[in-house]
């Protein structure tokens, strides 16, 4: 994939995420509309490739009035990696240099691993992941299963145990995608499901488009690092 496919799939794909934000937030109050109505006719730009830049900063600021609004990223990782994704293509427009370009959109890529390998690490060195309990008591107590029948699967611990070591050795392994493009290919659609399987269990829908936006600059990275 060549750079500059890569930095249309991920403005397409992140447009996409953001469509899918701000239809939510129309029927809400009305300070909250006057955020997203633009913010999904900006959308809707960037995936068409209509100014892409302009667009992007655009949307970075309108992200920046969403921080205020809500005292913070409201959903967490998922409008963090958002505004990452933002910043990055930002950069990949406007920055003086085409090595301060592809640099900008290799960051992005670096986050990406880092996001995963992190996420990884720090479950692992929490004594309750390492026995599986960790998952027991967010089936058990979180609001998070979007069904009640889920929270069945507290009395399984066996079963999340194994859950839960897989997860972790997936995330901390992730680095080691990067030896082979097969091998990453194989990560990417791995860790796509994962977040499809938390969007369907726990209604974590917006991680996974996120996080989807970002793939483009890692496989143009490890294009780009082992031609």
């Amino acid at each position: 994939m060549s750079y500059a496919e890569a930095v249309r799939l991920t403005e397409c794909l992140l447009g996409l995420a953001f469509l899918q934000q701000s239809l939510e937030h129309l029927a809400g109050p009305r300070d909250e509309r006057l955020l997203h109505l633009p913010r999904l006719l900006l959308s809707a730009a960037l995936v068409a490739g209509w100014q892409s830049g302009v667009v992007a900063l655009l949307l970075l600021g309108l992200g920046l009035l969403l921080l205020r609004r809500f005292d913070g990223p409201y959903n967490g990782g998922a409008d963090r990696m958002g505004l990452l994704v933002l910043s990055c293509l930002s950069a990949t427009h406007f920055a003086p240099t085409p090595l301060l370009k592809e640099a900008s959109f290799g960051y992005l890529a670096a986050q990406l691993v880092l996001s995963y390998f992190m996420s990884g690490w720090v479950k692992v060195v929490n004594p309750a992941w390492r026995r599986g309990e960790a998952l027991v008591e967010v089936f058990a107590y979180s609001a998070y299963p979007v069904s009640e029948s889920l929270r069945g699967w507290a009395a399984r611990p066996r079963l999340l145990w194994a859950m839960g070591w897989a997860v972790m050795l997936f995330e901390l392994a992730f680095p080691l995608a990067l030896i082979h493009p097969v091998s990453l290919a194989v990560a990417l659609v791995t860790a796509a499901l994962f977040h499809l399987a938390n969007a369907c269990l726990f209604g974590l829908n917006r991680f996974l488009w996120a996080w989807l936006a970002a793939y483009p600059a890692l496989w143009w990275c490890q294009g780009r690092l082992l031609p």
